[in-house]
């Protein structure tokens, strides 16, 4: 309970009476009057006190602290900023130098090196000098030199050392999570004998090293198979790969025990015996010749004819690991098939019942079978004739004038021009006309699906990083962990998404409200599902415990729809126009825009974008990339081309102005470019091939 209402003798006892039954103080209510209390004659026309007590929201380390999980915030605080965002790593390569060394016969000033002992010749005129680099040791007269340039005298005595370096060899056994591979790594050790090398007489010498390195790989068959025994390693031994490892003089890996894989089986499928797809462009005649007239060619079957044929699923077998475990195959399902109408199940076979186009769609393992009736109608659609609403396909040989509506569960054809109409498909919508001032939108369902799934695809990464971080901050010293069972941890996930995932909220917002719009068009209750489990674990305060169970089992469910929210419907929505201005084009999947192009039309594709001609004005977006011949305007009207941050964008001329987005970066071209090749690099730049 957050609020109430109650009544008193007066206003300090209905606010007593309220903060009795909210549980709380004061401090952590908003106290709203409605109504003051009045004293009647002899009691009559007395009136009550009347207060309206809010409950205000607690800030995450109140409510921490309430709860008892938390003993100190500015520790956890600290523990939360510890967390790294991102790790960077840089390489460093060694920088070598070469020597130059000149000879002579003539020693006097000079100095050499012979046998690994210093030697150097007086001159009245000259003393010889050495460099000594990192490695070798100078001991003159019985004192150890720094290291730098050093004057030779013979009236000294030197001596010179290097430290040969002995490695032992390292080596590491470890086993997959699956308990299928077993990994040997192996670096082997060496022994690095160093030694100076003789240099011919000067007056300026650099030392140098000789390095001789032996390699010494130490590791035995024994203590190997005594490390397999440790794990409890049974069978799948890999004998050749255990020789290698012994014998090997470079650092490697090699997988000395193997279990046997499960071998998946195959879900359940369907067999079409019909083709169902529409085939777009001019038909060839029997001659050779082609008819320009019929451009599309719409499939059609008999009563009677077998559709298609649903076969069962295969199960998988069973593996094991390399301590004979058993390993599960992945399960296999059966289709979930739909029967719409004009057909009917008989054994195995999808068989039509009536006359028609049969329309097979195919999400996953969901497929959805029916027969669709075509109407045709042969004039223009007008006052005169009526708005369309079909169950079917509607074939419309004429024009769509002002103000005229099409609604189909299958596709839509217009032989000529659409003009200030709104036409709605479940399939698709093909336009030999153009398109004028006019609402389309193809494959509504399927486009709220590829909305929501790519939403969550973003929010199950977020929240996998979440149980991470969550799984480090239950150990850090002011997190009781103990107390988690008891109070949930809601209050965490809160300083969570203010310090740590920000954009989580808003993300989860958007979820909730597209769902909401969208909600008449979704057959599955998943969805809604997911919308009513992020209100209560992330976007509200509620009284549920909250554990990182329950946010891992929510976590998987996201992951399940974002995958078949990626599966393709088959066959998917799309849209042919030759050309389009001021009008919206809404579709789940293609946008094939194949003559002069688009002005001042806004375009969403949930598939691929691709106009042949011109954009000018207007907003374009493709999810899956767009390509477009030439973009922008000479007048300076705003021309915008967006897609999404995994996307390209792919432009052959874009002029001064235009702009291009890639997830949330811009880019405004302030110049004309030509074969544009846009995406987004790992920082989240957008760079051009």
């Amino acid at each position: 309970m957050q609020s109430i209402v109650s009544k008193g003798k007066n206003i300090n006892e209905a606010i007593d009476l309220g903060l009795s039954l909210l549980e709380t103080s004061k401090k952590n209510v908003n106290i709203e009057i409605i109504q003051y209390e009045a004293k009647g004659f002899l009691g009559i026309r007395s009136k009550e006190a009347i207060v309206k007590l809010t409950k205000l929201n607690p800030g995450a380390q109140e409510v921490l602290e309430e709860r008892g999980l938390l003993d100190n915030f500015e520790l956890l605080e600290e523990a939360i900023a510890e967390i790294p965002d991102e790790k960077v790593s840089f390489n460093n390569e060694p920088l070598q130098r070469s020597v130059q060394k000149e000879t002579t016969d003539d020693l006097s000033g000079k100095v050499w090196v012979e046998d690994g002992r210093l030697y150097c010749k007086a001159s009245p005129e000259h003393f010889p000098m050495i460099t000594v680099p990192k490695g070798i040791q100078v001991i003159k007269n019985n004192q150890v030199e720094k290291k730098g340039t050093l004057i030779v005298s013979e009236k000294d005595t030197f001596e010179l050392k290097v430290e040969s370096e002995t490695k032992e060899t390292k080596w590491d056994v470890s086993m997959d999570s699956q308990k299928v591979k077993v990994l040997l790594h192996v670096e082997p050790g060496y022994r690095l004998m160093r030694s100076i090398p003789d240099i011919e007489p000067d007056k300026h010498i650099k030392l140098s090293i000789n390095e001789v390195k032996e390699i010494d790989n130490s590791l035995s068959y024994s203590k190997v198979i005594h490390k397999l025994e440790n794990l409890r390693v049974k069978h799948g031994f890999n004998q050749d790969e255990i020789v290698k490892a012994l014998e090997t003089t470079e650092a490697g890996t090699f997988e000395i025990a193997t279990g046997i894989h499960a071998k998946q089986g195959k879900d359940g499928w369907i067999e079409m015996k019909v083709n169902t797809d529409m085939k777009v462009g001019p038909k060839e005649q029997e001659d050779g010749s082609v008819d320009f007239r019929e451009t599309r060619a719409i499939p059609t079957v008999e009563r009677g004819q077998v559709i298609a044929i649903i076969h069962p699923p295969t199960p998988g077998q069973h593996g094991y690991t390399v301590t004979n475990e058993p390993l599960p195959a992945k399960q296999t399902f059966p289709i979930q098939l739909k029967l719409g109408k004009g057909v009917d199940l008989v054994d195995d076979k999808i068989v039509s019942t009536d006359h028609g186009r049969p329309h097979i769609e195919k999400r996953g393992q969901l497929v959805k079978a029916s027969i669709m009736p075509k109407l045709t109608h042969s004039g223009d659609v007008d006052i005169s004739s009526g708005n369309i609403h079909f169950i079917g396909d509607v074939e419309v040989l004429g024009r769509v004038e002002e103000g005229m509506t099409i609604e189909a569960e299958g596709d839509i054809t217009i032989r000529k021009e659409v003009n200030r109409s709104t036409l709605t498909s479940s399939g698709a919508i093909i336009a030999d006309g153009n398109i004028v001032n006019s609402e389309i939108s193809a494959g509504k369902n399927n486009m709220l699906i590829a909305e929501l799934g790519h939403i969550l695809g973003i929010l199950h990464q977020h929240i996998e990083n979440m149980v991470t971080v969550i799984n480090q901050l239950t150990h850090a010293p002011a997190f009781k962990n103990n107390d988690v069972s008891v109070g949930g941890i809601q209050p965490l996930i809160r300083i969570l998404m203010e310090r740590k995932f920000k954009s989580f909220p808003p993300l989860a917002k958007k979820y909730v409200e597209v769902v909401r719009k969208g909600e008449e068009y979704l057959d599955d209750d998943e969805w809604r599902n997911i919308s009513v489990h992020l209100n209560q674990l992330f976007l509200s305060i509620s009284n549920e415990l909250v554990t990182v169970d329950k946010i891992i089992e929510l976590s998987a469910k996201m992951k399940e729809l974002h995958e078949l929210s990626k599966t393709p419907v088959e066959p998917d929505s799309y849209i042919v126009a030759p050309s389009v201005s001021n009008s919206r084009l809404y579709c789940s999947g293609n946008v094939e825009i194949t003559g002069q192009g688009c002005v001042n039309t806004k375009i969403h594709a949930g598939g691929t974008l691709s106009i042949r001609g011109i954009i000018r004005g207007g907003e374009v977006y493709g999810r899956l990339g767009a390509t477009i011949n030439e973009v922008g305007s000479e007048v300076g009207t705003p021309t915008v081309i967006a897609v999404p941050y995994d996307q390209e964008i792919q432009i052959g001329k874009a002029l001064e102005g235009t702009t291009i987005k890639i997830g949330n970066i811009k880019h405004v071209f302030t110049e004309v470019k030509y074969h544009v090749h846009a995406f987004l690099d790992k920082e989240e730049r957008i760079v051009f091939k």
